[in-house]
């Protein structure tokens, strides 16, 4: 049977305060169950522990149905076999993951299973066992059913099977996310905490890829993912899920799916807007399903200005965890002004053959190139026909970086997988790749006689001007590009044609995350762009831009004399 997880009304659907969650074909009896057996479970950390039907809100409630119900009339198999679950801080995702243990191990027909629940930290994986142990505890019927061996975070179900007599013996097993401890484990199902904060983790991609692996045999197993956006750009295994998920969700992807998006997020356009108008508190309860449970409108209110007032980085932080707004998306404050016109300058589809096919010139900007760091190179074309400015970048790392940059390993991989990073599998093949490219634009009469490549100064490697020059660019088509102060036209000139639209961009992620990055400095009237304020994450990229928009400012002839759209078209040689 096929079902379709899609559920393309999704914000009409947030605004009426209901669940995202497609129109899905349920067994009546097998959803009711499981949605009695939640509301049963009592909340151990609210006085009085009341329970789930007594305090919990409906949208949990709309997910253990859809979950637990969607079940093949004809061969009992689930039908949602995954949910990834994306909702802000202080909606209960912890004790929520340690209910939805328990229901699993209620609902399993099937003896001597396992099941996980994962946290990120020991931290979070004690606080959900201690979570899960209380409802136990709190309840006469499932103390006499559940042994609980707190010194191994270990849950066992003793129910005896009426119609068999075979005891369940199903185990649920807490841990935090140690590869060690994951790596090859079959659960019959498993509930994933806080799935961003295990994306920065070493082998975290191959570990997930395990756990769902071990669950391929059982038609009954079950895979949860409850998270909170990402604090920092979203890289690695989460941006996979969380980019699937949004597939599924929009109806992008419909074959074979088994996963259950329900995403409580902005639209993009929402996020990405200018004025930014997921600032009005309300907005906010489209994306809180537990406001009021126990926090409260008026509190988020006063925690949002407080943070604004610490700074704009304070802000991005908070409405990243408390609203779900992307980090680099709801950008703003001390970043790059331009950032907030770089989603609008995209060209999809534009591409560096492209380019070369429209230009009438192009320059090379180049920074970066340390070993243990980025070396970026960006290119400016001016279109021959409109005159806009069309820029392509691709970025080098040695495998070093990955060592030691491994907060941001995971996202590199990603750009390289995307074709926009290379990671150099010998010493020299970035310096070489570099030589190549500027020598197929010059062999094609597309760089200027002078001034050709710019080039940082401080931070350019004497190998990288070697290799150009050896390979057919003369001295004068170099050009060293002065940073800092000095910089200060390039910076601005190049905001102004982002929003003015005269450049446009290849729609790189890569260049995404290097404008994301980049902190700007005021030094009088001048703007400053250094990677000293720009963190961990790397910028060499925006910066080769700078230096290509240096040089391209300077009106420059392509060495072949230039195409002009008289050349291209004899139209407008009748007009002139």
């Amino acid at each position: 049977m096929t079902i379709s997880l899609a559920c393309p009304d999704w914000w009409q659907k947030l605004q009426r305060g209901e669940t995202p969650i497609a129109d899905l074909p349920l067994d009546a009896v097998e959803a009711t169950a499981a949605v009695d057996l939640f509301n049963k479970l009592r909340v151990p950390d609210i006085p009085g522990q009341p329970t789930f039907g007594e305090v919990g809100a409906e949208w949990i409630r709309d997910i253990v149905r859809n979950v637990f119900g969607a079940v093949d009339p004809v061969s009992g198999a689930r039908l949602v076999r995954e949910l990834f679950n994306l909702v802000p801080k202080k909606n209960s995702k912890t004790t929520h993951a340690a209910a939805l243990g328990l229901v699993a191990m209620m609902m399993n027909r099937r003896p001597n299973i396992d099941g996980m629940i994962v946290g990120p930290t020991q931290e979070v994986a004690e606080k959900c066992f201690s979570q899960a142990a209380a409802m136990i505890a709190a309840d006469p019927y499932l103390t006499r059913r559940f042994r609980v061996i707190d010194h191994r975070q270990l849950i066992v179900d003793q129910h005896v099977d009426e119609e068999t007599g075979i005891r369940m013996n199903a185990r649920l097993k807490i841990k935090s996310f140690d590869p060690k401890i994951v790596t090859g484990s079959i659960p019959a199902f498993a509930i994933i905490d806080e799935l961003h904060l295990m994306s920065e983790m070493h082998q975290a991609e191959r570990v997930i890829g395990q756990i769902r692996g071990g669950m391929i045999t059982n038609p009954d197993s079950l895979l949860i993912i409850i998270s909170t956006q990402s604090e920092i750009v979203p890289q690695g295994v989460f941006k996979a899920e969380l980019d699937y998920a949004r597939k599924v969700r929009d109806g992008q992807i419909t074959r074979s799916v088994r996963m259950l998006p329900v995403l409580y997020e902005f639209p993009e356009h929402m996020q990405l807007a200018e004025d930014k108008p997921w600032r009005d508190p309300a907005t906010w309860a489209a994306v809180l399903p537990n406001i009021g449970r126990p926090f409260s409108l008026e509190g988020l209110v006063e925690l949002h200005r407080a943070e604004c007032d610490k700074g704009p980085q304070y802000e991005t932080r908070w409405v990243s965890q408390h609203l779900n707004i992307q980090i680099g998306m709801g950008h703003g404050g001390d970043g790059w002004i331009g950032s907030e016109f770089w989603p609008g300058a995209a060209e999809p589809g534009l591409t560096l053959d492209g380019i070369i096919e429209r230009s009438e010139v192009i320059v090379v900007g180049i920074d970066g190139g340390g070993m243990d760091d980025m070396l970026g190179l960006t290119l400016v074309g001016r279109d021959a026909d409109t005159r806009q400015w069309l820029t392509w970048s691709r970025a080098w790392i040695h495998p070093v970086v990955l060592e030691r940059r491994k907060s941001i390993a995971p996202l590199l991989l990603d750009f390289e997988r995307m074709g926009d990073l290379v990671i150099c599998r010998r010493p020299t093949q970035d310096i070489e790749d570099i030589a190549a490219l500027c020598a197929r634009l010059n062999a094609g009469g597309l760089l200027p006689a002078k001034h050709a490549v710019g080039l940082d100064p401080a931070s350019s490697i004497n190998a990288v001007v070697d290799a150009i020059e050896e390979a057919g660019l003369s001295t004068e088509q170099l050009v060293p590009v002065t940073q800092g102060y000095k910089l200060t036209g390039a910076i601005k000139g190049t905001e102004r044609r982002l929003f003015d639209g005269t450049l446009k961009h290849a729609a790189q992620p890569i260049m995404q995350w290097c404008v994301d990055n980049a902190k700007c400095e005021a030094k009088g009237n001048a703007v400053v762009v250094t990677k000293a304020v720009s963190g961990a994450g790397k910028i060499d990229a925006l910066m080769a831009l700078y230096n290509a928009v240096t040089l391209m400012s300077w009106n420059p002839v392509a060495a072949r004399g230039g195409i002009t759209p008289w050349d291209r078209d004899p139209a407008y040689r009748m007009v002139g």
